[in-house]
């Protein structure tokens, strides 16, 4: 159930689950298991209180996120262009389907630790500079598929990614002003992400750490 926080415009998730997983051998990355859930399943379940509408963005057979029960969103550009195109496909489906949603926020599929003010302290880092778009930032390194976007900067995404062949995200930032919200890395980054077995474990420990801190409590 998505039950967004009222302090911030009403904003849509894409969690970008395109890539092919090179480094873990093929695998599907948002279908590694951490703990006893998928890693999907952790972003979900961060982003449910902070959005009101999440979707995937994949490709290939769709059926399998059908446990987790939100839309799944292909590229709707050929050749995998990347995070980019993930993007836009997530923008052009909140402007057709949920044309309330002003803005949406994007995320990776493999970062289960992601922080439970990230939609919210986007949304402040945007409103104060003014900016366009804005991004998340932990120990002066930016992650640029962190980023919060007015649905509205669709069409100018597109022509840069089917006009101008533009692949880079910072590419794209660099044409806009953008904002940046930072987050500290103590007791670890917030965005940490899975790009292999060895980050798996090391995600495991972090969960197993922090599952017996909140039991503590």
């Amino acid at each position: 159930m998505v039950t967004q926080d009222t302090a911030y415009p009403p904003t849509g998730a894409i969690i970008l689950a395109g890539g092919r997983a090179t480094r873990m051998g093929g695998a599907d990355k948002a279908l590694q298991k951490l703990g006893a859930e998928p890693l999907v399943a952790h972003v979900i379940a961060a982003l449910q209180p902070q959005c009101a509408s999440i979707i995937i963005n994949a490709n290939g057979p769709a059926a399998r996120f059908a446990p987790f029960g939100v839309p799944v969103v292909p590229d709707n550009l050929p050749d995998f262009p990347g995070p980019l195109a993930g993007v836009l496909a997530g923008l052009d489906y909140f402007a057709a389907q949920r044309p309330d949603l002003a803005f949406a926020v994007s995320v990776a599929t493999d970062t289960p630790f992601l922080p439970a003010d990230l939609v919210a302290r986007l949304h402040a880092a945007r409103s104060a500079k003014p900016a366009e778009i804005a991004v998340a930032r932990s120990d002066n390194i930016v992650h640029p598929t962190f980023a919060l976007w007015p649905v509205a900067l669709r069409a100018d995404l597109r022509e840069a990614l089917v006009v101008e062949d533009l692949r880079r995200v910072n590419s794209f930032f660099a044409r806009h002003v953008c904002a940046y919200a930072d987050w500290n890395v103590t007791p670890y980054d917030p965005f940490l992400n899975i790009n292999t077995l060895d980050d798996l474990h090391a995600a495991e420990r972090i969960l197993t750490a922090t599952t017996a801190e909140s039991e503590r409590r």
